[in-house]
């Protein structure tokens, strides 16, 4: 590798908008992410739907499904 040509890798935080903070080793000094383990659907086992225009429930209609086929 040349030499003087790599960005300085030191230790950085991570702001989630959710308010959790974490440090890891990065190139910059911090960084604001909206979504974390900490928040995310497929890491907590939470899923949430956000319905736009009813959409959920014509799909639900349209296969015949309740709402404890989809958990």
């Amino acid at each position: 590798m040349k030499a003087g040509i790599h960005p300085e890798y030191k230790l950085g935080t991570v702001h989630c908008a959710c308010g959790n903070t974490f440090e890891t080793r990065m190139t910059v000094d911090a960084i604001k992410v909206e979504i974390c383990n900490e928040c995310h659907p497929y890491f907590t086992g939470k899923q949430n739907l956000i319905d736009t225009a009813g959409r959920i429930e014509k799909y639900m209609k349209k296969y015949n499904l309740s709402e404890d086929d989809i958990k």
